[in-house]
């Protein structure tokens, strides 16, 4: 359990209140409805100093003297105060994210092979990439063209053509329809299907699960053009 502070600032005034770091930051991105973030039931105008909130103060600015409603509001409105270890574990969190997109998603355009996450956070390490704390996919586009310059490298994805044996068309279905773009039952109750698959490690383990599911008994064909 990790102590800090959030503030806020009304009419001029601060307040302050000690709180649980993960609870508190659960609460304010909606993640938790439990309102036990707060450590003290004190509102403080200065908290390292000790000095609280005066009860006028506080009426003023939150038309109310109640400690978990204004804490409340500091949490949702105000700004916590983040740790430096918290801040490393928030920017290790995001360093792993890109790495396993990257090894699911990108491939070694010489070899037609994914790269292994090692040298992926090598590159990453190499180039001083800035990290930012948004969604991978925000900042993904930008990541791999710098660690092309380093590592060759290729966001693609795969149009793969499948006829499903008849008997195993309802094994297969499920994980199908996770990357379907259309689907075709022919005559003779096989399913052929148009996927595409991400070509990093997500296309082999895409194969080895389809494979299973039909004891090898697909055809498969990449799809150069739309068809």
């Amino acid at each position: 359990m990790t102590q800090t502070t959030a503030r806020i600032k009304r009419k001029g005034k601060d307040f302050e209140i000690i709180v649980d770091l993960d609870k508190s930051i659960a609460f304010k991105k909606g993640e938790s409805s439990e309102k036990d973030f707060l450590e003290v039931e004190v509102i403080y105008s200065d908290s390292k100093k000790g000095f609280k909130a005066s009860d006028k103060d506080l009426e003023e600015s939150f038309g109310t003297k109640d400690p978990e409603e204004i804490a409340i509001k500091i949490i949702k409105e105000g700004e916590i105060l983040l740790t430096q270890d918290y801040r490393d574990e928030e920017k290790e969190k995001k360093v792993k994210q890109i790495v396993d997109y990257i090894v699911t998603h990108a491939i070694d355009p010489q070899t037609g092979n994914p790269h292994t996450p090692e040298r992926i956070k090598n590159a990453l390490e190499q180039t001083h990439i800035n990290i930012k704390n948004v969604p991978v996919e925000n900042q993904i586009k930008e990541i791999v063209e710098k660690i092309n310059k380093l590592l060759p490298i290729k966001l693609e994805t795969k149009r793969i053509k499948i006829v499903i044996p008849a008997a195993y068309t309802g094994k297969a279905y499920g994980l199908l329809s996770t990357y379907k773009e259309k689907e075709k039952w022919l005559n003779n109750g096989d399913l052929e299907v148009i996927v595409s698959v991400p070509a990093g490690t997500q296309l082999f383990s895409f194969y080895d699960k389809l494979n299973s599911l039909t004891h090898g008994s697909v055809i498969t064909e990449e799809v150069k053009e739309e068809e």
